[in-house]
């Protein structure tokens, strides 16, 4: 026997499917709209930063704002919203620590080794 659980609002998803009789070929949560508007002005000042101009249509920005809002909502579920996800990998990116450049190996020594014939 199944039993269903009372997690039925974890099953909404608050989804945009376009103006009425014109529905979008995707459905994206508008959380994932959120995300994707923060992110093109972002990449945007990146690429500022680095070539000191700015695209009339921003591509390439476009794109990658595209790839990282899909790659954050993999890991989205009811229960890790958005804001955790991208708080968890900010926080993992600043704070590792560099492994130990130098190991030490434990020093085995054999004092006292016995070598006996095999009985067969």
């Amino acid at each position: 026997m199944r039993l269903r659980t009372d997690d039925d609002i974890y099953r909404a998803r608050l989804v945009y499917l376009g103006p009425p009789g014109y529905t979008l070929p995707v459905q994206l949560p508008y959380a994932q709209y959120g995300l994707f508007v923060l992110l093109v002005p972002t990449f945007m000042g990146i690429r500022w930063l680095f070539t000191q101009e700015i695209d009339p249509f921003p591509a390439w920005e476009i794109a990658l704002a595209i790839v990282a809002t899909s790659y954050v909502f993999r890991h989205v579920d009811p229960d890790r919203p958005a804001r955790m996800v991208i708080r968890t990998a900010l926080t993992d990116w600043r704070r590792t620590k560099e492994p130990a450049t130098e190991r030490r190996d434990p020093k085995l020594v054999a004092r006292r080794v016995l070598v006996r014939k095999a009985l067969t």
